[in-house]
């Protein structure tokens, strides 16, 4: 199997000779940040001044790195040296961090041009878009939508044509969920493989690091040069799993999702998927997800709840107060759940090799007028499990709206999922250009 050092070098050479020169590529970008911003919200700050000059340097430069040129936005939680992170809290409207969040650090070493910091929900603790200090992103598709969360912003710019990629972060489904309803690619990788020094924490031991995309093979190149390690891709066997990802959901959803399997993935079979003892407060959610990530939003919150908590948005501060009662016993016993689960993970992929399930249980919903948690039931699932999985768009419902696919594999084989995805890719071809990235 090739090495990383390998793959990144081939990929270094095929960016050699870019359409554009930097400089004219990140101009173009930024003009459409200028014209579908005010709309869509998609940024907090424009680095306008910052993307320009680093585009200058590189095309001086003789290095090309495997991104050269390529334009990304990052989600507004990633430190960036001298750019104020916010995360989308007035907590932290005028945080200046010293230092890049390890991974942007590798980034521009790779030759990626950062244009921006992308729109979030508050602290990523939503999967609105619609509760940031500085506004609501909207879906590019119909801007009364939401875009998902919480990485809403980093999908619209990529949707909408204003960047090449964005980071996102996903402890729920943050990556994914926004991929779906924007018709963009989103992959959480295998837990821990990236960096998330220099992150902000939503809950640590379900946080991950990962890229927002148009292909899956973007995907692929941000996370190798963000310290991803490949894995060996084979021709794989695929599992459906019905329960509990098929239950309650939008039928033109499942129509759709049904077709994807059917038509490209010979020989899906479906296999069973444990029941998990059920939240009492949120029976979508497994009881371990929910303890964990409500006990680790609170301590990393604490202080600043009891010292000033008007300064959070009403309905970030409720999530964060939940944890609060949260006993010590119920977060290590739920602790002890997460690793054993991690740690039998493979006991889920019996005769098959990746697992194939709706991204969410139907297409975006009303800014405002969130659906239930059962929006995040398909994907908060492999947090908690830490196991790669990614969205890539499979169709358009009737009225013109996204709908993902979702592919997981084995812990650590990261490759064979964005392998997976790209063979879907190449033969599905899904309108990827919504309505308001004119």
């Amino acid at each position: 199997m090739p090495t990383r050092r390998a793959i990144l070098a081939s990929l270094a050479a095929a960016a050699a000779a870019p359409k554009l020169s930097p400089v004219e590529h990140t101009s173009e970008c930024l003009a459409k940040i200028e014209k579908l911003n005010p709309k869509l919200n998609a940024f907090i700050t424009v680095m306008a001044e910052e993307a320009l000059a680093g585009a200058k340097a590189l095309e001086s430069s003789k290095r090309r790195g495997p991104l050269y040129g390529m334009t990304v936005a990052v989600k507004d939680l990633y430190d960036t040296k001298g750019i104020r992170t916010t995360a989308a809290s007035r907590h932290f409207a005028n945080r200046i961090p010293e230092e890049d969040a390890e991974v942007v650090r590798l980034l521009k070493a790779a030759g990626a041009i950062i244009v921006g910091k992308a729109n979030m929900d508050e602290f990523a603790y939503n999967y609105t878009a619609g509760t940031s200090h500085f506004g609501a992103a909207r879906n590019p598709w119909n801007t009364a939508l939401s875009p998902g969360g919480s990485s809403g912003g980093s999908a619209v710019a990529v949707a909408a044509g204003m960047c090449d990629a964005a980071l996102g972060s996903d402890t729920g489904g943050s990556i994914r969920l926004p991929a779906s309803f924007c018709g963009i690619t989103g992959f959480k990788p295998t837990w821990g493989r990236l960096s998330a020094k220099g992150v902000l924490p939503l809950a640590w031991t379900l946080d991950t690091v990962g890229p927002m995309t148009r292909t899956a093979h973007d995907a692929g190149r941000l996370f190798l040069a963000m310290g991803g390690q490949p894995s060996p891709i084979r021709a794989a066997k695929y599992g459906i799993c019905r329960k509990p990802f098929f239950d309650d959901i939008d039928p033109e959803t499942a129509k759709l999702v049904e077709e994807a399997i059917r038509g490209h993935f010979p020989g899906a079979h479906d296999v069973p998927f444990p029941a998990l003892p059920p939240a009492k407060e949120v029976p979508f959610f497994a009881e371990a997800y929910l303890a964990v990530i409500s006990a680790e939003a609170w301590a990393y919150h604490e202080q600043r709840m009891t010292a000033s908590p008007q300064e959070y948005n009403p309905q970030i501060r409720d999530n964060i107060a939940n944890g609060r009662g949260i006993p010590a016993a119920r977060y290590i016993q739920a602790r002890r759940e997460l690793e054993r689960l991690r740690a039998t993970s493979g006991d889920l992929f019996q005769g098959v090799d990746l697992l194939l399930t709706p991204t969410a249980p139907g297409p975006a919903f009303p800014l405002g007028k969130p659906g239930s948690l059962i929006y995040l039931r398909n994907t908060a699932l492999w947090n908690l499990y830490g196991l790669p999985s990614i969205s890539v768009p499979c169709g358009l419902t009737k009225n013109g709206l996204p709908v993902g696919l979702q592919i997981t594999g084995r812990a650590g084989e990261d490759s064979l999922v964005l392998a997976a995805a790209a063979r879907l890719q190449r033969e599905v071809m899904v309108p990827s250009t919504p309505p308001q990235a004119g």
